[in-house]
C-alpha cells in the first residue's frame, strides 16, 4: 500500500490539504501539521505534529527540520504532498533526499505570483501545481514534466 505523508501548516494551507483527502483514498495516509488541536476534527485518522517555523526564525526552522526528519524516518513515505508553507517545504526537501516522490500544490490564495515556499519547492518537487493558469504551464504527460517547472492542471482543490 502506498504510504502518503500529507503536510501543511495550520490555517488555509491545512484546509486546502484536507480538501485533497479523497485523492488519498486507498493509501496509508499520515497527516502532519503544526496544530495539535486539529486531532479533534480527525477522529480515526493519524495526525503527527511538528513545530511551525518561518524564515524569520532560523533556529525554529532547524528545530522543525529535525522533527520533520524524525517523522520521515518513522513513516517512510512513498509520496509527500504539501500545500505549504515552511514545514511542507522542509518535508519535500528532506523527503526528496530520501527518495520519496514529492508534490507541491501552491496555495489558492497566490493568484498573482507563486508563494515564496512554492518558488523554492518547485526546484525540488517532482510535481509543482498552481490553481491559476497564468502562473503555470499546461500539465504535460509524466515523462515530459520537469523539476523547477510550475504546472496548471485545472482546479486541483
Amino acid at each position: 500500500m502506498t504510504r502518503v505523508l500529507a503536510i501543511a501548516s495550520r490555517g488555509g494551507h491545512w484546509m486546502q490539504l484536507r480538501r485533497l483527502k479523497p485523492a488519498f483514498e486507498g493509501c496509508d495516509t499520515t497527516w502532519v501539521s503544526t496544530d495539535p488541536t486539529l486531532r479533534r476534527s480527525m477522529p480515526g485518522e493519524r495526525l503527527l505534529c511538528v513545530p511551525d517555523a518561518t524564515r524569520w526564525n532560523p533556529l525554529r526552522l532547524v528545530w522543525s527540520a529535525c522533527m520533520i526528519a524524525l517523522v520521515l524516518a518513522r513513516v517512510r513515505p512513498h509520496v509527500i504532498v504539501s500545500t505549504g508553507a515552511a514545514p511542507g517545504f522542509l518535508a519535500l526537501r528532506l523527503g526528496a533526499l530520501c527518495g520519496a516522490r514529492t508534490v507541491w500544490i501552491d496555495s489558492i490564495a497566490n493568484a498573482e505570483v507563486l508563494s515564496l515556499s512554492g518558488q523554492k519547492a518547485a526546484r525540488f518537487a517532482d510535481l509543482t501545481l498552481t490553481q491559476w493558469p497564468e502562473l503555470g504551464k499546461p500539465l504535460p504527460a509524466p515523462a515530459a514534466r520537469a523539476k523547477g517547472e510550475v504546472y496548471h492542471a485545472g482546479a486541483v482543490l
